[in-house]
């Protein structure tokens, strides 16, 4: 009887030490663009799972180079390290759009070394310089079904993105 019991009591805190582990492993993490996307699979090509918005509190399964696999509520995914904060971030009443917060467009843009205040210096350094076609491709609109088609019709991959 007293080895059944100790047997008991191993198991026991066996499973108190790997719940613990578990709970170790995941972490949270804020949103801390106006909206990101989860993802399929770790690339910014990836088809959308669920949108989650600033703020929005996200729970750490994996991380694979600059991709983390998180939990939204109900659904899973991939979202990239740039979209995300350890910082626990509170919204106030009353503010419709947080202050300071910047758009995922804006992450690539400034990731690659260009921003509004960049094309601001260029505006004013160079009268001559022409932002009509520019424009006009910021507002194009290329579903992720026109950017998995063009990957597969080119036999392109995208699997090593990002990490």
């Amino acid at each position: 009887m007293a080895r059944y019991m100790s047997v008991i009591v191993l198991l026991a805190a066996l499973s108190v030490f790997c719940l613990g582990a578990t709970a170790q492993t995941q972490k949270a993490m804020s949103v801390q663009v106006k909206e990101t996307q989860l993802r399929a699979k770790p690339s910014h090509l990836g088809k959308m799972v669920v949108k989650a918005p600033y703020g929005a509190r996200l729970t750490i399964l994996e991380e694979r180079g600059a991709w983390k696999r998180a939990a939204y509520g109900n659904h899973r995914g991939w979202v990239h390290a740039s979209s995300l904060t350890t910082k626990r971030i509170v919204l106030t009443a009353g503010k419709t759009s947080p202050a300071g917060t910047v758009g995922q467009d804006e992450i690539a843009l400034a990731g690659k070394g260009f921003n509004q205040e960049v094309e601001n210096r260029y505006r004013t350094s160079d009268k001559n310089l022409d932002y009509t076609w520019i424009n006009r491709m910021e507002t194009f609109n290329v579903t992720p079904e026109q950017i998995e088609t063009f990957l597969r019709e080119g036999k392109l991959s995208p699997d090593n993105e990002g990490g």
